[in-house]
């Protein structure tokens, strides 16, 4: 069977090794948080009695308030009896709940649904159905696991009659799905017809069962896809070792043996045991043969035995060590994440080709960094060897559900409607990524009002995909600055294709309008010994200095550097083109995205040791950049002390910077000098400091110096597991972001979308 949300064949793993993983700490993998507080007695009269009584009353008028009073609608049960476990056989229910923990981590993980695992001690099919059925109003979803066949198809078939939330058997489904996915890129790439192709499937069970009725369902001609089992080929009119599944897809041929019908096959899908398919047989086959081999933990055939044979051959395994895994974790997460979210009583076969089809589409895309940097820097690209998308992608999220959404709804499934799809595809983002939810009112502005954004650093290959992806997601026209020769080379050596509408590449030394911004620049700095030639030298030599003279004229409306260069470098370069807006100064802002909190902090970038005046400038600044972003600044400024204890020098520069914000009159609430802990925490504000002015928790943090903003920040991002975005420049009369050296494409076109999005300027 096809490898699924385990990673059999991964990384080599010795036993006392899985056991310790297993027994380390809490034991086991999973433990219930809860999502309200519980922290005083109000809370409990909330959460329990009497408040409680309330959703009950709602619930019990109307059963579907169950989806917004209570975990249902986001739950999912993993239910196994322990019949068929991994590649282990029978060996009863409490042996299958690591199996079952882990596959409720893995939805977790991967869609963000919750999952419970249920192991129910009986091998009789009837019992078994009459148990998950009366357990049905827990749960918005039904995940059958490791369950032998001919039960399994019982089960699911009674329990998807008998319960109206989807039931969804991932032994079948799952690895019918993902290796129909590769298979539709596979004949795609082999130019193949599936209504003519021929395919044979080796394995009777419920997998192999699952994945021709699957192909069928897509297109294939019935005549032309024939079963096999250990007896041979499941032909009309055989009795031997037949039953109702088996015989739904008999077929009508003279072929006896898997040799027979192999020869001049198109397709061959194991499902079945090692040693299955011989070198002969693939020999056999029609030219540029499919095989996927995906018996588990071993092939039928492996790769290194087909390559010996021919070399026209696009292979597919289970296991996590060759190319084009199929692995249902690309599945089963993201099927039922659509299905919960528009209510589908089912999970039919439009959704399941639905989600078949986005993911052979995603897999033709081109991969980002975040992908690469999962698989130890191997960038996948579309073709023989990569015809499946791999389970890190982050791009499954807001790709598959979607599909699956949709279709529910096209037939009738859906129990709630999805009235914005683009708007749904943002809200799947933001459940893996904090990221997405915070950006998405700057993406949604840029893609109103496209920009073009200038990428200083065009030769490199990070900069290139950002450039491309900035494209693609319709945010305006991207301007790689570098030698044509030189970014052309680079992206055809990457796999970037640079040839699309909406992507300009400048030459610097080149540029028609070079000795217009090498007199920009002399007229900035001949008072600061700069002679013309030296900026001339510059403007054709370094290409933050030619980006940044592109904004400050008009050239290109926001510009983005910094991954070869550290940050204060590329930020002085910045400055010597552009000055700071009248009236304002320049400073780094970091945001920190915390459990669901967003909290802003500054300076993290510009000024080292700030004296009161500056402080207050800062806090205006990041107070105004606040508001822009979408939040009403409430600034806290801080320190070590609070309101004068203990006391010190450097409190005392924050506690004058507070009389200076006082004497401006700005239009925000501040206050302090005050510690982070009361500046986050306004009950505790409220209790010991009543005086305070903050109405509510600080979401402006004005650090008393740069280290301290830099370290903080820093910390919460490894310690706390804190998302930050920055720094980002603050106060520029232009819009410049700078990231850092080490910054991925998404990184890159985040801050591009930030610099468009003017939120600096």
């Amino acid at each position: 069977m096809a490898s699924r949300d385990r990673n059999e064949s991964g990384p080599q793993v010795s036993a006392q090794e899985a056991l310790d993983f297993h027994a380390t700490g809490r034991p086991g993998k999973l433990e219930i948080s809860p999502t309200k507080p519980m922290a005083t007695q109000r809370d409990l009269s909330l959460a329990y009695s009497p408040g409680v009584a309330v959703p009950v009353k709602a619930i019990a008028e109307d059963p579907s308030r169950a989806y917004d009073y209570t975990t249902r609608g986001n739950m999912v049960a993993v239910i196994s009896n322990g019949t068929a476990i991994l590649g282990l056989g029978n060996l009863g229910a409490l042996a299958s709940k690591p199996v079952m923990e882990g596959k409720a981590v893995l939805f977790k993980r991967f869609a963000d649904v919750d999952s419970i695992d249920l192991e129910v001690e009986t091998e009789d099919a009837d019992e078994f159905i009459n148990c998950v059925k009366l357990l049905g109003p827990s749960f918005g979803g039904i995940n059958l696991e490791d369950i032998k066949a001919p039960e399994c198809f019982i089960i699911e078939q009674r329990l998807r009659e008998l319960m109206n939330i989807p039931v969804f058997h991932d032994d079948q489904h799952g690895t019918a799905i993902i290796a129909t996915a590769g298979l539709i890129n596979a004949l795609e790439i082999t130019g193949r017809d599936m209504k003519t192709a021929k395919l044979v499937c080796n394995g009777a069970g419920a997998a192999g069962i699952a994945c021709i009725e699957l192909v069928k369902s897509l297109g294939f001609a019935p005549e032309n896809v024939i079963l096999c089992d250990t007896k041979g080929v499941v032909y009309q009119g055989r009795t031997e070792g037949m039953n109702q599944w088996k015989s739904a897809h008999a077929a009508k041929t003279d072929a006896r043996s898997l040799a027979d019908a192999l020869d001049g096959a198109d397709i061959f899908f194991g499902l079945s045991a090692k040693g299955a398919l011989t070198p002969a047989m693939v020999k056999s086959m029609a030219k540029n043969p499919i095989i996927f081999a995906m018996a588990n933990p071993d092939p039928e055939i492996t790769p290194e035995e087909v390559a010996e044979i021919r070399t026209d051959a696009i292979m597919a395994t289970g296991r996590s060590d060759y190319p084009n895994q199929v692995n249902n974790v690309l599945g089963f997460p993201y099927i039922f994440r659509g299905a919960l979210d528009v209510r589908a009583t089912t999970i039919n076969e439009p959704m399941k080709i639905a989600a078949a089809r986005a993911l052979a589409a995603l897999a033709r895309e081109d991969v980002p960094d975040d992908v690469a940097a999962a698989y130890q820097g191997n960038r996948p690209k579309f073709g023989p060897n990569y015809i499946i998308p791999v389970p890190f992608d982050p791009r499954l999220i807001s790709a598959i559900p979607v599909a699956v959404a949709r279709a529910a709804i096209d037939s009738g499934v859906a129990g709630r409607p999805i009235l914005d799809f683009d708007r749904y595809a943002q809200e799947l983002s933001a459940r893996r990524d904090p990221i997405a939810s915070t950006l998405q009112r700057i993406y949604d502005r840029v893609r109103r009002q496209p920009k073009r954004t200038v990428f200083a650093e065009g030769e490199e290959e990070q900069v290139m995909r950002a450039a491309v992806s900035y494209v693609n997601q319709k945010l305006g026209t991207a301007i790689l600055v570098g030698r044509e020769e030189v970014v052309r080379e680079n992206a055809r050596n990457a796999g970037v294709d640079l040839n699309k509408q909406g992507i300009e590449v400048i030459n610097a030394r080149l540029s028609r309008r070079n000795a217009i911004y090498a007199d920009h620049l002399y007229e900035k700095m001949q008072r600061k010994g700069f002679l013309l030639r030296d900026c001339q030298r510059l403007i054709n030599n370094d290409r933050n200095h030619f980006a940044a003279c592109m904004v400050a004229l008009g050239d290109a409306d926001a510009m983005v550097t910094g991954v070869t260069r550290n940050y204060s470098t590329a930020l002085e370069d910045v400055r010597r083109v552009i000055d700071a807006k009248p009236g304002h100064r320049v400073v780094g802002v970091s945001l920190a995205l915390c459990r669901g909190r967003t909290v802003i902090v500054a300076d993290t970038a510009v000024h080292d040791m700030p004296n009161a005046e500056e402080l207050a400038d800062i806090a205006e600044e990041t107070a105004g950049f606040a508001r822009r972003m979408g939040y009403e600044p409430r600034v806290a400024m801080l320190a070590y002390s609070t309101f004068g204890h203990p006391a010190g020098e450097r409190s005392e520069r924050v506690q004058e910077a507070v009389k200076i914000l006082d004497k401006r009159r700005v239009d925000f609430e501040y206050d302090g000098e005050m510690a982070a802990d009361v500046a986050l925490d306004h009950r505790l504000m409220q209790q010991r400091y009543p005086f305070c002015r903050l109405s509510g928790p600080a979401n402006v943090l004005v650090m008393p110096a740069f280290h301290s903003a830099s370290i903080s920040t820093k910390m919460l991002q490894e310690l706390g597991g804190c998302t930050v975005i920055g720094p980002m420049i603050v106060g520029l009369n232009k819009p410049v972001q700078i990231v850092g050296l080490s910054a991925k494409d998404s990184d890159i076109v985040n801050m591009a979308a930030i610099a468009a999005y003017n939120a600096g300027a």
